[in-house]
């Protein structure tokens, strides 16, 4: 039998990621009426390391501005899915949130080349991306209305079964959940030849227990915050991609803050966002450690099979996706980019 463990601090997507109940953060009445208030709110669960470090961004804005400026936060998803959410920013029911890949896919669909399966080999290549492609992708956000505070990595994402994994024909035959409305995870399971089941993220635990599904796709973190993994058994210790998340403002809110709280608010998102990725990083490696104490068996696949059949499916996936979410140049640039920098790597190991 799995035993539920003690979750360690926890951090939240994308794909990951998740709607657990909770309640709304609440502030001191004295900070709660400071001259400029940001309402956002985000699908993480209080307590989670997402929720910790959005707390010590409003901190330090809060103390930078002299309590001029500050968020007030709704966490849990109290305020709806990701959809519901940025239909509420363009509202001005809410002016900012933390988002998924799959709630980019709405405002800024080039920002899901970065969600693309098998395309970054380590985290340096994604540190590079991110440097080298970021800023021209934030563009197309601002031209949806909305501005990038900061990225915020979710982290590698992995494929969770009940029946073992041993070779890539093994997936053809999963029951595979797809999150309802992500190109992205469609294109990934096309290439690999799975016809996977689309449903809102909030059904899987319960499609899980149902066995209406037997396989789905999420961060370690994520698996054991949803509680995913007491309804799996096996995972394919091969990352399928690295989901990535952001923090984003109404562009029409942050223009009508004073020039100087808009530098305070974008330069400490920046670094906290930059934390949050760090503390994900790490979260998820702990995690992976508390699936396997937890009845978790990894699985691998013959390593030239992997490679093979990965390198294909990545090559075909993101090519699905040129006219639906991004153009044929940016990915041409992209890959051009990462195989410069793997040839680079490989002159300067001989």
């Amino acid at each position: 039998m799995i035993r539920r463990p003690k979750i360690p601090t926890i951090s939240l997507p994308m794909l990951t990621l998740a709607v657990l109940a909770g309640a709304l953060m609440s502030f001191p009445a004295d900070l709660a009426a400071q001259e400029h208030l940001i309402k956002f709110a985000t699908l993480a669960p209080e307590g989670s390391t997402w929720m910790n470090v959005m707390k010590e961004y409003d901190a330090a804005i809060r103390k930078e501005s002299g309590g001029r400026l500050g968020f007030r936060i709704y966490p849990s998803g109290v305020q709806g899915d990701e959809k519901d959410v940025l239909r509420k920013i363009k509202l001005g029911q809410l002016q900012s949130a933390g988002i998924t890949g799959n709630g980019l896919t709405s405002i800024a669909p080039s920002a899901r080349i970065l969600d693309t399966p098998f395309l970054f080999r380590d985290t340096s290549e994604i540190d590079y991306l991110y440097d080298a492609f970021g800023p021209e992708i934030e563009k197309s956000l601002e031209e949806s209305g909305f501005i990038n505070l900061g990225w915020a990595e979710v982290g590698d994402v992995y494929i969770f079964t009940n029946d073992p994994i041993r070779k890539t024909s093994d997936l053809s035959a999963t029951k595979m959940w797809m999150w309802e409305g992500d190109p992205v995870a469609e294109a990934a399971f096309s290439a690999l030849g799975v016809t996977p089941i689309p449903l809102t993220i909030t059904d899987v635990l319960t499609s899980l227990q149902t066995h209406l599904i037997d396989g789905v796709y999420t961060s370690p973190l994520a698996a054991i915050a949803l509680q995913w993994f007491t309804r799996v058994k096996y995972m394919l210790d091969i990352p399928l991609a690295n989901a990535t998340g952001a923090v984003v403002m109404s562009k029409k809110k942050f223009e009508e803050l004073p020039a100087d709280l808009r530098t305070i608010l974008r330069k400490n998102g920046r670094k906290y966002m930059r934390r949050l990725t760090e503390l994900s990083r790490r979260d998820n490696h702990t995690s992976l450690g508390t699936l396997r104490k937890n009845g978790v068996t990894f699985t691998t696949l013959d390593a030239r099979e992997a490679a093979q059949t990965y390198e294909t499916a990545g090559r075909k996936a993101r090519r699905l996706l040129v006219g639906k979410l991004y153009d044929a140049d940016l990915l041409d640039r992209i890959e051009q980019a990462l195989e410069s920098r793997r040839r680079s790597a490989a002159d300067s190991a001989r």
